[in-house]
């Protein structure tokens, strides 16, 4: 996937993410970081990524900061976010309702968490080992409290096993 194809699968979460002051999410899971730059063209100027990975392959600019630790296990040093990005990284996780839980303290009260997954719940080798289709998903939050989940467009999976979308879970 290219930047702007990224761009593109999240672009309609912009008028639904908080007002025009900068802004500090995390993007959990980020890797190369392709979705945490991706973001960084929707927020605000001045706005910060942190890129959380285990091994975090972002390159770091003054807009997106590269912190090495386990999303799932690990404390994160992350306070009063903004938001949270999770890119093809919720699928690793087994217990969703305890990493949300955890989530909530980093967060700032209402702040929105943007998803992008494959819609399936089927398990798709160790790469995909516990998906979260869009209807699973919407559960998953809404049962965690939120008060809407958005779908906010999908594309074919480069793999053609199921497509891949974006939502946003709204407090």
């Amino acid at each position: 996937m290219t930047l702007r194809e990224a761009i593109a699968l999240i672009d309609a979460a912009t008028p639904l993410l908080p007002s025009a002051h900068p802004q500090h999410w995390a993007d959990l899971g980020c890797g190369t970081g392709l979705f945490t730059e991706a973001l960084t063209h929707l927020l605000p100027l001045q706005s910060t990524v942190y890129g959380v990975d285990t091994n975090p392959r972002l390159r770091q600019t003054a807009h997106m900061i590269p912190i090495k630790a386990d999303f799932v296990k690990d404390d994160l040093p992350l306070r009063d976010l903004d938001g949270i990005l999770m890119a093809n990284s919720l699928h690793y996780v087994k217990d969703k309702p305890s990493l949300l839980d955890k989530l909530s303290a980093c967060m700032r009260p209402g702040s929105p968490v943007l998803i992008v997954e494959y819609d399936t719940d089927q398990a798709v080798s160790t790469w995909v080992p516990y998906p979260v289709s869009y209807a699973s998903l919407t559960k998953l939050f809404i049962t965690a409290g939120y008060k809407q989940v958005k779908k906010l467009g999908q594309r074919p999976s480069a793999y053609g096993r199921a497509n891949m979308y974006a939502a946003i879970a709204l407090n």
